[in-house]
């Protein structure tokens, strides 16, 4: 197929697997659609020209506003989730005027191909990848799902791009929001700061919003073993806090209802713990902020923090979640509600150099592993409970 110029612009598009999933409808209007999975790296310098939305944040777009809930949502998948990314993104959806197919080199060559929905996810791993280049990082190998529309229709390309990035899924996330139930969870926050918005929807992505399945996911990993309603375990497994934050949110969820439902067997207990989240959203909140710079990693020598200088700006959540549940030992229920109350005798410095010890002994110098691993977190809350006992 030919450009308005004369001559075809191929891409070169490397791949994993490729499928031609093309059916009647598309025959008929002289269309073929194909997907598959190939390497990020496929995605990166591909034109954004026929996307509606194009980078929110990049180049230029830097300069006007910081990163939303999407833009970090998919920056924790690739630091602390690498070989979860290829199910966890959405992937992107490509137009192409023409193509041609190499199976045997396992390459596509693609005329003037445009992703159409997915800007903001090369956007966000060019970014990374240049963060973690100039800190001499080695970038995680991994692979997105693709699809790639294959038409010469203009006016199909532009319905297709308007339609792929403006359609109103249902989340969970807007599931809670409209049925109300993180109302009185911002209410509680707003209590300290007036002005924070918790995200109810998958449309609230400014700054203006603090992420709810991450605050969720940190007070879950805070709750104390006498709260715990998760299974039967006299010592829960709280590892899943890391990296499900859907289920937390899921779980939140149904706390939430059987805490509302008087005539619920287990309303007691649930309302309890439902009152924990609600007295600890501001505290919760806070901790996790803290620990995510926390100036006591100086000195460390641990490669996975971002510093700037010699200053701490960004722990990986799989190193500090571990910390986190650690903390529900010192979890204390006061005349002003739920609290975290280490004893006087205890240092953040100790539980740091204990965090160090399992990231690397344990976890192999990978805070991904150490994220999910129920050694880790078993080790560092043995440490709290200690203290727990000694106060």
């Amino acid at each position: 197929m030919k450009s308005s110029q004369g001559k075809s612009r191929f891409v070169q598009f490397p791949f994993h697997s490729f499928r031609n999933i093309t059916c009647p409808e598309d025959i008929q209007n002289s269309r073929k659609v194909l997907s598959g999975r190939a390497p990020v790296s496929s995605i990166l310098d591909l034109s954004t020209d026929e996307n509606v939305r194009d980078y929110l944040v990049g180049a230029e777009g830097k300069k006007r506003r910081r990163p939303g809930d999407v833009h970090r949502a998919i920056e924790d998948t690739v630091l602390n989730q690498p070989d979860n990314f290829c199910v966890l993104n959405g992937g992107v959806v490509l137009v192409a005027r023409g193509f041609e197919a190499d199976e045997q080199k396992k390459v596509l060559r693609l005329d003037r191909p445009s992703i159409i929905n997915g800007a903001q996810t090369q956007g966000t791993l060019i970014d990374v990848f240049e963060r973690l280049e100039n800190e001499g990082r080695e970038r995680p190998q991994i692979h997105i799902t693709y699809e790639i529309i294959v038409t010469e229709d203009e006016g199909l390309i532009a319905e297709v791009s308007i339609a792929r990035n403006f359609q109103n899924d249902v989340m969970t996330i807007s599931i809670v929001g409209r049925l109300k139930q993180l109302d009185e969870l911002e209410a509680a926050i707003q209590k300290r700061y007036p002005s924070m918005k918790l995200r109810k929807s998958e449309t609230e992505l400014s700054e203006d919003y603090v992420a709810s399945e991450k605050l969720l996911q940190v007070l879950t990993a805070l709750v104390p073993d006498s709260l715990w309603v998760k299974g039967s375990d006299n010592a829960p497994n709280k590892v899943y806090t890391y990296s499900q934050k859907t289920k937390c949110l899921k779980d939140f969820q149904e706390i939430y209802e059987k805490a509302k439902d008087r005539k619920d067997p287990e309303h007691s207990k649930y309302n309890e713990l439902y009152q924990f989240f609600l007295d600890m959203a501001a505290d919760a909140h806070d901790l996790y902020e803290r620990w995510k710079a926390h100036q006591g990693f100086r000195g460390t020598g641990l490669w996975a923090i971002q510093r700037e200088g010699r200053e701490i700006v960004d722990v990986p959540d799989g190193i500090i979640f571990p910390i986190i549940s650690s903390l529900s030992a010192f979890a204390t229920k006061t005349s002003n509600g739920w609290r975290i109350k280490p004893p006087s005798k205890f240092k953040d410095d100790e539980l740091i150099e204990a965090a160090k010890t399992v990231y690397m002994e344990i976890a192999d110098h990978n805070p991904q592993t150490m994220g999910k691993s129920k050694a880790c977190y078993s080790s560092l809350l043995q440490l709290t409970s200690v203290y727990k006992k000694l106060a």
